[in-house]
């Protein structure tokens, strides 16, 4: 793809619970998208709801040979790796012309990792650009992308990221895109945590949890994870917008690289122990907000 072509053509490659909307809303922009999904079924599900200029591949590569941009969206590196270089691999279909977009949640050092790989053995470029925002924007298109890359190819993909998201960012070279995505998460992941916590706590004093919420949320107590998670806490209603097990595969993450800067991160351990609780509890394809079921079970330190 010439650095001034205009993007028409794109592959999309992992259709779960994010990447089934992101997919969608580039149908919806008048891309021409390919898709391919571990499980057809998702994709043809796709095509039959949203139609457009819509195509199923049997393989990433097939996916990928026709593509001005290929995207990835699956749970971890592994998965990445699998769907790139794997047998009938995506890179098969890439050459020195293309570009390749990695829009999981990833660790840093994976992704440097995997685009050295993607120059030096196809010649082709690559962004990291996880985003934010759970299943609700993905499904209207206002997600928020972070991009770590070469400026050039940032503005290159930018009319795709800007079909998925609201607030698009080039955070700065590779990498980057991931380790701020790894930060906010961690940063979501305490602040349910403490969600969780105060939400027990309010109702173990007989508290009014509407007069809790309200005033939280008109004072220095609010945040996102309050008006988000607060009320499907209270209710138990842990259907995955965003799972629990990708939120703590997150902040385990963002504790490996803060440990190779020499960080040193115990409230984000703290964390990453609750929702490793949650998970051994059977809780990992819940939404994360099923933290509140480890808050209900504990107990105070000098108990």
């Amino acid at each position: 793809m010439a650095g001034t072509a205009q993007l028409e053509r794109i592959a999309f490659l992992g259709l779960g619970i994010m990447g089934g909307p992101m997919a969608a809303n580039l149908v919806s922009a008048g891309f021409q998208v390919t898709v391919w999904n571990r499980t057809r079924e998702r994709a043809e599900a796709l095509v039959e709801e949203h139609g457009g200029d819509t195509r199923i591949a049997h393989t990433p590569a097939q996916a990928a040979a026709s593509a001005q941009l290929v995207i990835t969206m699956v749970p971890d590196a592994p998965q990445v790796e699998e769907v790139l270089f794997g047998p009938d691999g995506a890179a098969e279909g890439l050459s020195m012309i293309d570009l390749a977009v990695d829009m999981s949640t990833i660790a840093p050092t994976a992704v440097r990792r995997i685009a050295d790989r993607l120059r030096s053995e196809r010649g082709a470029a690559f962004l990291d650009a996880p985003v934010t925002g759970s299943r609700p924007k993905a499904k209207d298109g206002t997600l928020t992308i972070m991009v770590g890359g070469e400026a050039g190819d940032f503005e290159r993909a930018r009319p795709a990221f800007d079909a998925m998201g609201e607030l698009v960012v080039h955070v700065g070279p590779q990498g980057h895109g991931a380790m701020v995505k790894l930060i906010n998460n961690t940063l979501a992941a305490v602040n349910a945590a403490a969600v969780a916590e105060a939400l027990v706590l309010a109702q173990r004093a007989g508290v009014d949890v509407d007069s809790l919420l309200h005033v939280a949320e008109s004072g220095s107590g609010d945040s996102a994870m309050l008006r988000l998670k607060a009320r499907p806490m209270l209710e138990h209603d842990l259907e995955p917008l965003f799972k629990l097990a990708h939120m703590l595969k997150d902040v385990r993450h963002c504790l490996e690289e803060a440990r190779a800067l020499g960080v040193g991160t115990p409230v984000a351990e703290r964390a990453a122990e609750l929702y490793a609780q949650a998970d051994e509890r059977g809780l990992g394809n819940a939404d994360f907000a099923g933290i509140i079921e480890v808050a209900e079970g504990l107990r105070p330190a000098n108990s």
